[in-house]
């Protein structure tokens, strides 16, 4: 008898590593992040209430990650003919796109932001992507060999932008600067944040962190958690 409640026990146990590995990953509660000196918080966008980012919660999967302002380098490659290397400024160089965006997490909670920063696209179309590209990959300052992917064609459709700014007010380390990647009715595992590194690939059985464990590479909002 004993025997036989071993597999259903064991299948739960894979079931729900995901989840309890996410929770405990997780750095949940709302902080208070001190705007830099000329910014004002935004409370309203496009006729919407937003959520304070003292009440939006942040979740860190090794913690927050202090990324220098002065010397952050972002490398777009891979398959492009044009491999880039950008600073911050360059970054805030770019047309600065705003947008209304809800973070839906897979834990079950979620908040409405103004997000603000450039098109990825802008960014592909100076690196000059190769047809033949697919995704891109997200390497990040706690998962450098690939925390998360976007398709090119998701990207490109929806317009997807990185956030440089959360209601008007710059990143904060524990928010994710120098950006977060503001992923379109995906879930929250593909709002790369800590981003050193984007690669463009033809390889679209990449599984970034949560993914290998199991999530959704989809990652639709109203979808599936696992696959």
């Amino acid at each position: 008898m004993k025997s036989k409640l071993l597999l259903p026990v064991a299948v739960l146990a894979v079931m729900i590593l995901p989840i309890l590995t996410a929770c405990v990953n997780a750095a949940s509660a709302p902080t208070s992040i001190p705007p830099l000196p000329g910014e004002v918080e935004a409370t309203e966008f496009m006729g919407h209430k937003l959520t304070p980012i003292s009440q939006q919660r942040n979740n860190a999967l090794k913690g927050t990650q202090h990324i220098d302002r002065s010397t952050y380098k972002l490398t777009v490659d891979g398959l492009v003919d044009n491999p880039l290397s950008l600073s911050y400024a360059d970054l805030q160089a770019y047309p600065q796109i705003s947008q209304l965006m809800d973070l839906d997490c897979v834990e079950g909670w979620n908040f409405t932001a103004k997000w603000t920063g450039p098109a990825l696209a802008a960014l592909f179309d100076d690196a000059k992507v190769k047809p033949e590209a697919k995704i891109a990959i997200f390497h990040t300052a706690d998962v450098p060999e690939g925390y998360s992917s976007l398709d090119l064609s998701y990207i490109y459709d929806n317009k997807i932008i990185i956030a440089l700014k959360d209601n008007d007010i710059t990143l904060s380390a524990d928010r994710g600067f120098p950006f977060q990647v503001v992923a379109m009715s995906k879930f929250g595992y593909k709002w790369a944040k800590w981003i050193t590194r984007i690669e463009l690939s033809s390889d679209t059985g990449f599984r970034g962190y949560w993914e290998s464990a199991g999530y959704n590479n989809n990652a639709d909002a109203n979808g599936p958690s696992f696959q």
